[in-house]
């Protein structure tokens, strides 16, 4: 990435944020990520949770029943947070710092989610 590079989150980052309550399934939430062709869904109400594509794998893979799992059994918690001002070289520093792909940006509340897909398409 250009050190030079002044290019913030909120230039870069995916809105409106998709939600979705820790009650709903695993398949409702797999569902949804395919339909609006995402990754990641902040979990509402969750305190700082998101359900990744990662945990509904892994749950299929220990043999979870897809519509009887709920979010909140698999979601990740305590997520790390950016805020929109921040420079995109940091981003991909906590992306690797955390071992995380996804980071929802906060400004008072939720305003989006920065990916590392979104990473990727900012330096090519």
């Amino acid at each position: 990435m250009d050190l030079h590079d002044r290019t913030r989150v909120s230039e870069v980052m995916s809105t409106p944020l998709e939600t979705i309550g820790g009650d709903a399934s695993i398949r409702e939430a797999a569902g949804r990520m395919r339909d609006r062709d995402i990754s990641a869904l902040v979990v509402a109400a969750g305190g700082g949770c998101i359900i990744t594509q990662s945990d509904v794998i892994a749950a299929v893979a220990d043999g979870a029943d897809t519509t009887e799992t709920l979010v909140r059994d698999v979601m990740t918690e305590d997520v790390e947070t950016v805020t929109p001002d921040l420079l995109m070289e940091e981003v991909a520093a906590m992306m690797t710092m955390y071992g995380v792909k996804h980071l929802p940006v906060v400004d008072d509340d939720y305003v989006g989610m920065i990916s590392s897909t979104d990473v990727a398409r900012h330096v090519s």
